[in-house]
């Protein structure tokens, strides 16, 4: 979609500009002008199919431009950017149907949501609507990055889908050690540093690349550089995410700050990770609490119970009736295949394809994917190992 700028403030030409290429497909900024009256006077050779006009600097008088724009323009979509000091010019310009009005300065996620509502009005579709799961540990040690990546290393693999793991972990994050030997060229951290240069091939090109459908992008190596990391930055990665991948995971891990809180309100669900023992449940419960007190949809918050052992003295129904939450999945406590596998850094199923930790993944991924497992029969076979005369 092409734009036309109406402001004179350089800085925010850029400021939009640089928003719009990070858009899939791109917002174009193709021309500006410095005011309605240049805008009306010098008008383009092809309509934009959206015109973004800047009130920060008119008068009342504009509300008679600005309508002569929008009948010039007729079937262009109108956003105004205002600093709320001209009522009477957005009154004028609702009359005129303008039906985008945003705050300056500009809040990025706005403009965003703004352009999203346009995009849709106009049939504009983006090349993926990526899914947003986040697994983060109610307890240290619960076994959420192993859950998560090795998940998504599954899901790649298992049902096809292009996925994206981001390491939130905002010191000594390690999702990558999981599930490969490569040593990250670029980390989450960098991505933030040249956040204006984000695109879909730049993302992928910032990722340890587990498979060709599975990559992570990791945390950054020195805890110190997590401070560059803000809400803003990470609003932006996922909504290039979302368009690129088919699901995007977020290992959490367990700071509640206002970067994890930005990418959990983004989320379609949130995969609390803990073990059956009363410290878990415990720390379960409270981070339960502030998810409600955030005001989060409850049936988008499902439990993964990790080690679980059948016949213990805490059974699952105890954990319900203690936390008001559903358990999803059970990942069963098969110590020997995942300790191999996150000792080599070797996906268990790649490592230890019979192990009940890998065929518990593949049970996950079909129940997040909706995806029978009789419909890809001949993959998870090869993937277990039985033949056709096997029972």
């Amino acid at each position: 979609m092409k734009a036309l700028l109406i402001s004179r403030d350089t800085q925010l030409y850029a400021e939009i500009a640089s928003q719009g290429a990070a858009r899939v497909p791109p917002l174009n900024v193709a021309a500006s002008r410095v005011s309605l009256r240049d805008a009306l006077d010098r008008p383009l050779a092809e309509a934009p199919g959206l015109v973004i006009v800047d009130t920060s600097e008119a008068d009342v008088a504009d509300g008679d431009l600005l309508e002569r724009l929008t009948r010039h323009y007729a079937s262009a979509h109108f956003m105004l950017l205002t600093d709320n000091h001209h009522p009477d010019l957005l009154i004028r310009a609702m009359r005129a149907g303008v039906r985008e009005v945003l705050q300056l300065p500009l809040v990025h996620r706005a403009l965003h949501e703004a352009i999203d509502r346009i995009a849709a009005s106009a049939g504009v579709a983006s090349a993926r609507d990526g899914k947003i799961f986040a697994f983060i540990a109610c307890k240290g040690g619960s076994g959420a990055t192993f859950i998560s990546t090795n998940f998504g290393y599954a899901l790649a693999t298992l049902a096809d889908k292009k996925v994206l793991l981001i390491d939130l972990h905002r010191q000594f994050g390690d999702a990558t050690l999981y599930v490969s030997d490569q040593k990250p060229a670029m980390t989450l951290s960098d991505v933030c540093q040249q956040i204006a240069r984000i695109d879909g091939p730049f993302l992928e090109s910032c990722l340890v690349h587990v498979t060709p459908g599975f990559g992570v992008l990791a945390a950054a190596d020195d805890p110190g550089q997590g401070i560059e990391a803000k809400p803003e930055h990470i609003d932006i990665i996922l909504r290039v995410a979302r368009q690129h991948y088919d699901y995007i995971l977020l290992d959490v891990g367990r700071q509640i700050d206002a970067v994890s809180l930005r990418a959990l309100d983004a989320t379609d669900a949130i995969y609390p990770v803990l073990q059956l023992a009363l410290p878990d449940i415990r720390d379960a419960r409270r981070l339960l609490d502030i998810f409600r007190s955030l005001g989060y949809v409850t049936d988008h918050i499902r439990l993964i119970v990790n080690r679980y052992e059948k016949g213990g003295r805490l059974r699952l129904q105890d954990l319900h009736a203690a936390l008001g939450a559903e358990v999803l999945h059970t990942v069963p406590n098969d110590y020997v295949a995942v300790t191999d596998s996150v000792n080599q850094g070797i996906p268990v199923l790649q490592l230890a394809r019979g192990s009940a930790a890998a065929r518990s993944l593949a049970d996950l991924v079909e129940l997040i994917t909706a995806r029978r497992v009789t419909e890809t029969k001949g993959l998870f076979d090869r993937l277990f190992g039985r033949g056709e005369g096997d029972n």
